[in-house]
């Protein structure tokens, strides 16, 4: 055994150990803990049923070997069996790729109108559907938290919770929308363009983690600001007569979290820091990602808010990721929800780059 498998056996006694911890009473009177052990307990399940093959596979594949000796129709599967047993080697090399802790949890994305004006607006307004849309295809639930809409209907930014149905962290809604965090450009004609030309604008992704338990991430009172203002609509309008918006600003990080889609300022200020949460959370993953190994890294999600990661051509009905390379001309299937060949281009080349680190690392 390659020493790529090498690590088989502890995580193996890791299955053993958490199948017995979630037999626990005091486990399973404790929803968050519950939540968070059946995600690492479904991780290495995975890859305790890739083990069973692989050593299934090799076992057939030796007993043909000797078996061939006195028996040519079972050299002739050798061949098949040898594929059998390679396929299963490649599956259990890449579920032993270090997984992103996060992967199963539920996110936070936030869209926010950029460079364009009134168009960027309408493009979020665009990305808020094709996200929802995918999110109901896949069976998640979409939940808005705030938003501001622009005079022509756009959202100037709107943040909504998405969360998975699955605590298998390969299904998990951070497992597939980590990726989309960037800034995404659109080309088209803008409908306030009454001379038929082609605009260029940009509309920024914000995609976080969300938290569990308020208790995961650790905030003294202390360390808040905390705002009351009035809510206000397109064009600046208020729109409410009490101070229910909030604005929350985390001292030491400097992170300011604003919400007003509520009428209640309690609901107002329980969705940021709901926001809040997920924001430090990320804060502290990004920096264990800066002193993690090569394998652990990853070069297509990237906490860069300026970095440009996909054009959507409306003339050309084009989709293009200039991370991975994807390029197609179904623009309008991919507005309507089916992400899914983007996204895999993004899951296949980060895991294609993991899955070389470790390689070096084990030479």
């Amino acid at each position: 055994m390659s020493s790529t498998f090498d690590s088989v056996g502890r995580l193996l006694d890791e299955h053993t150990e958490l199948q017995s911890r979630l037999a626990d009473p005091d486990v399973v009177t404790n929803p968050a803990l519950s939540k968070k052990l059946n995600r690492r307990y479904n991780e290495l399940n995975a890859i305790k049923v890739a083990y069973e093959q692989f050593q299934s596979t090799g076992e057939d594949l030796e007993a043909a070997r000797e078996l061939a000796h006195e028996d040519e129709s079972f050299a002739a599967e050798v061949p098949a069996l040898e594929a059998s047993h390679d396929e299963a080697a490649e599956k259990l090399r890449r579920l032993l790729i270090p997984r992103d802790p996060d992967d199963g949890r539920d996110v936070i994305l936030e869209i926010k109108g950029g460079e364009g004006g009134e168009e960027s607006a309408l493009f979020a307004a665009d990305l808020l559907r094709m996200y929802t849309h995918y999110a109901e295809s896949k069976g998640w639930k979409v939940e808005l938290l705030d938003k501001t809409e622009s005079d022509l209907g756009g959202y100037k930014d709107v943040s909504v919770a998405i969360k998975g149905r699955s605590n298998n962290p390969a299904d998990g809604v951070w497992a597939h929308l980590k990726y989309e965090g960037g800034v995404h450009r659109v080309q088209r004609v803008p409908v306030t363009e009454s001379q038929g030309r082609i605009h260029t604008s940009t509309t920024g992704v914000l995609v976080f983690p969300e938290v569990d338990e308020p208790e995961e991430v650790e905030i003294n009172q202390n360390d808040l600001r905390i705002d009351v203002y009035r809510s206000s609509g397109p064009g600046g309008q208020s729109v409410n007569t009490t101070d229910s918006a909030v604005r929350i600003t985390h001292i030491p990080t400097g992170i300011v979290v604003s919400m007003q889609n509520e009428k209640s300022q309690i609901q107002n200020r329980e969705a940021a820091m709901r926001v809040l949460r997920a924001r430090l959370l990320a804060k502290q993953q990004e920096e264990l990602d800066e002193a993690a190994s090569a394998a652990r890294k990853s070069q297509i999600r990237t906490m860069d808010r300026s970095e440009r990661i996909r054009t959507y051509n409306f003339p050309e009905n084009r989709i293009a990721d200039h991370r991975t390379g994807f390029k197609a001309y179904n623009l309008d299937h991919v507005l309507g929800g089916d992400l899914d060949p983007v996204i895999d281009s993004a899951i296949q080349a980060d895991e294609a780059h993991r899955l070389a680190a470790l390689a070096e690392s084990d030479d």
